[in-house]
Protein backbone atom coordinates (compact mmCIF):
# COMPACT_ATOMS: atom_id res chain seq x y z
CA UNK A 1 0.00 0.00 0.00
CA UNK A 2 0.80 3.72 -0.32
CA UNK A 3 1.54 6.44 2.17
CA UNK A 4 -1.77 7.69 1.99
CA UNK A 5 -3.59 4.00 2.20
CA UNK A 6 -1.23 3.14 5.36
CA UNK A 7 -2.22 6.54 6.94
CA UNK A 8 -5.74 5.96 6.52
CA UNK A 9 -5.19 2.18 7.77
CA UNK A 10 -3.23 2.90 10.98
CA UNK A 11 -4.79 6.81 11.77
CA UNK A 12 -1.46 8.53 11.63
CA UNK A 13 -0.66 11.16 9.01
CA UNK A 14 1.34 10.87 5.99
CA UNK A 15 3.35 13.65 7.64
CA UNK A 16 4.34 11.71 10.92
CA UNK A 17 5.19 8.27 9.23
CA UNK A 18 7.81 9.91 6.98
CA UNK A 19 8.86 11.84 10.26
CA UNK A 20 9.09 8.43 12.40
CA UNK A 21 10.60 6.93 9.36
CA UNK A 22 13.16 9.43 9.29
CA UNK A 23 14.04 9.21 13.02
CA UNK A 24 13.83 5.15 12.76
CA UNK A 25 10.44 4.71 14.15
CA UNK A 26 9.54 2.64 11.76
CA UNK A 27 11.93 0.91 8.95
CA UNK A 28 12.99 2.75 5.64
CA UNK A 29 9.84 1.39 3.71
CA UNK A 30 10.13 -0.11 0.10
CA UNK A 31 10.10 2.00 -2.68
CA UNK A 32 8.41 1.83 -6.13
CA UNK A 33 10.78 1.87 -9.08
CA UNK A 34 9.24 5.57 -9.30
CA UNK A 35 10.31 6.08 -6.21
CA UNK A 36 7.08 5.56 -3.63
CA UNK A 37 6.72 4.47 -0.32
CA UNK A 38 5.46 0.83 0.21
CA UNK A 39 4.03 -0.27 3.23
CA UNK A 40 2.64 -3.76 4.35
CA UNK A 41 0.52 -5.36 6.97
CA UNK A 42 3.43 -5.05 9.54
CA UNK A 43 3.89 -1.68 9.10
CA UNK A 44 0.53 -0.36 10.40
CA UNK A 45 0.29 -2.84 12.75
CA UNK A 46 3.69 -0.79 14.03
CA UNK A 47 1.82 2.44 12.88
CA UNK A 48 -1.07 1.59 15.55
CA UNK A 49 1.43 0.87 17.78
CA UNK A 50 3.13 3.92 17.54
CA UNK A 51 -0.48 5.93 17.79
CA UNK A 52 -1.39 4.30 20.65
CA UNK A 53 1.42 4.89 22.67
CA UNK A 54 1.75 8.42 21.59
CA UNK A 55 -2.10 9.06 22.80
CA UNK A 56 -1.41 7.16 26.64
CA UNK A 57 1.53 10.53 26.78
CA UNK A 58 5.01 7.88 25.98
CA UNK A 59 7.90 10.38 24.81
CA UNK A 60 9.54 9.16 21.28
CA UNK A 61 12.61 7.48 23.31
CA UNK A 62 9.90 5.69 25.27
CA UNK A 63 8.57 4.30 22.03
CA UNK A 64 11.61 3.68 20.86
CA UNK A 65 12.48 0.95 24.21
CA UNK A 66 8.42 -0.07 24.14
CA UNK A 67 9.27 -0.58 20.19
CA UNK A 68 12.31 -2.66 20.87
CA UNK A 69 10.57 -4.99 23.34
CA UNK A 70 7.63 -5.63 22.31
CA UNK A 71 9.72 -7.13 18.96
CA UNK A 72 11.92 -9.38 21.80
CA UNK A 73 10.17 -12.29 22.07
CA UNK A 74 12.82 -12.83 24.87
CA UNK A 75 11.85 -10.07 26.84
CA UNK A 76 11.20 -9.31 29.88
CA UNK A 77 7.71 -7.90 31.36
CA UNK A 78 9.32 -5.93 33.99
CA UNK A 79 11.18 -4.41 31.77
CA UNK A 80 8.17 -3.11 30.07
CA UNK A 81 6.28 -2.06 33.38
CA UNK A 82 9.35 -0.20 34.56
CA UNK A 83 8.94 2.01 31.84
CA UNK A 84 5.16 2.17 32.44
CA UNK A 85 5.58 3.11 35.93
CA UNK A 86 8.22 5.83 35.37
CA UNK A 87 5.62 7.26 32.74
CA UNK A 88 2.90 6.93 35.54
CA UNK A 89 5.07 8.79 37.99
CA UNK A 90 5.65 11.22 35.56
CA UNK A 91 2.12 11.67 34.65
CA UNK A 92 1.29 12.20 38.19
CA UNK A 93 4.07 15.04 38.29
CA UNK A 94 3.18 16.91 35.62
CA UNK A 95 -1.13 16.51 36.89
CA UNK A 96 1.03 17.85 40.40
CA UNK A 97 2.06 21.05 38.13
CA UNK A 98 -1.33 21.59 36.37
CA UNK A 99 -3.18 21.43 39.15
CA UNK A 100 -0.94 23.64 40.92
CA UNK A 101 -1.42 26.08 37.97
CA UNK A 102 -5.06 25.49 37.71
CA UNK A 103 -5.14 26.66 41.77
CA UNK A 104 -3.19 29.72 41.28
CA UNK A 105 -4.95 31.26 38.06
CA UNK A 106 -8.33 30.02 39.89
CA UNK A 107 -7.35 31.91 43.34
CA UNK A 108 -5.88 35.04 41.02
CA UNK A 109 -9.12 35.01 39.09
CA UNK A 110 -11.30 35.00 42.21
CA UNK A 111 -9.59 37.98 43.00
CA UNK A 112 -10.13 39.70 40.26
CA UNK A 113 -13.41 42.16 40.62
CA UNK A 114 -13.40 41.88 37.15
CA UNK A 115 -15.24 45.32 36.28
CA UNK A 116 -14.34 48.31 34.59
CA UNK A 117 -11.67 49.73 36.70
CA UNK A 118 -8.09 49.09 36.18
CA UNK A 119 -7.02 46.92 39.04
CA UNK A 120 -5.72 43.83 38.14
CA UNK A 121 -4.72 41.41 40.89
CA UNK A 122 -4.39 39.03 37.59
CA UNK A 123 -1.48 41.06 36.02
CA UNK A 124 -0.09 41.70 39.37
CA UNK A 125 0.09 37.69 40.74
CA UNK A 126 1.70 37.14 36.64
CA UNK A 127 4.39 40.23 37.53
CA UNK A 128 5.12 39.35 40.55
CA UNK A 129 7.26 36.00 40.26
CA UNK A 130 8.49 36.05 44.14
CA UNK A 131 4.97 36.91 45.33
CA UNK A 132 3.51 33.66 43.11
CA UNK A 133 6.44 31.72 44.47
CA UNK A 134 5.18 32.43 48.33
CA UNK A 135 1.87 31.41 46.96
CA UNK A 136 3.39 28.12 46.08
CA UNK A 137 5.34 27.25 49.06
CA UNK A 138 2.27 28.14 51.29
CA UNK A 139 0.43 25.68 49.48
CA UNK A 140 2.77 22.94 49.75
Amino acid sequence: MNIGEAASASGVTAKMIRYYESIGLISQTRRTEAGYRTYGDKDVHRLRFIKRARSLGFSLDQIKDLLSLWQDPERASADVKAIAQSHVADLERRIAELTEMRNTLDHLARACAGDNRPDCPILHGLEDESDAACHHHART
